[in-house]
């Protein structure tokens, strides 16, 4: 039986220094399911977002633009990606995540995420 990480508890963390969140339930639960190799690295970069902020640097975070970043998450099963942007007060938001089939991030995973970035940023 694959050991199973349940974080459910922690869908709005008090970090050290950063708040993390998620844009809505959904978002939170789709990355919980993800592959417990992809997940544990997933929780690893939140873990060192909230300590350290969200800063990171290639090769686990990049910019996309207009306030929106990428986490890059690995583990054995593949590759997956979480859209988060950064709001005054140390906040940070996840706005979106997938797991990655091809070299390309397809354009409806982007769409969502800079769609989700303008109504945190705007309302």
């Amino acid at each position: 039986m694959p050991f199973v990480l349940d974080v459910s508890k922690i869908a709005n963390i008090q970090g050290m220094n950063w708040t993390v969140s998620y844009f809505n339930e959904r978002v939170r639960e789709e990355i919980t399911k993800w592959p417990v190799g992809i997940y544990a690295d997933f929780l690893r970069l939140i873990f060192l977002m909230e300590e350290h902020g969200a800063d990171l640097r290639l090769p686990h975070s990049r910019a996309m633009g207009d306030g929106l970043f990428e986490l890059r998450c690995k583990g054995e099963e593949g590759i997956g990606r979480v859209f988060y942007c950064t709001l005054v007060g140390r906040q940070i938001v996840i706005l979106h995540s997938f797991i990655k089939k091809t070299q390309e991030t397809p354009d409806r995973e982007l769409k969502t995420a800079r769609k989700r970035l303008k109504e945190v940023k705007h309302g």
